[in-house]
């Protein structure tokens, strides 16, 4: 991870994180954060598609073998598939 590191804000208001922090935290143009505070403390949560995730997941799973095909799970559960 990036060491501590101290930001300034600008006359227009607005906090730019260093080259470094976005390349280690895979920030890039566009992207849109959640923004709470707790006691004066700011915390940012970068907002993921869930279906993204969810993609990133099978293709895991399916490069680690961790996966069977449709006809393979019917033959398991003793049905057939008809091309209908």
């Amino acid at each position: 991870m990036v060491a501590n590191t101290t930001v300034k804000v600008d006359a227009k208001r607005r906090l730019t994180l260093p080259l470094s922090l976005r390349k280690a935290l895979g920030i890039e143009a566009g992207d849109i954060f959640f923004l709470d505070a707790e006691d004066g403390v700011p915390r940012f949560a970068k907002a993921e598609n869930p279906f993204d995730l969810l993609a990133e997941d099978a293709i895991a799973q399916h490069r680690a073998g961790q996966t069977k095909s449709l006809e393979a799970f019917a033959r398991e559960n003793g049905f057939t598939l008809d091309d209908e």
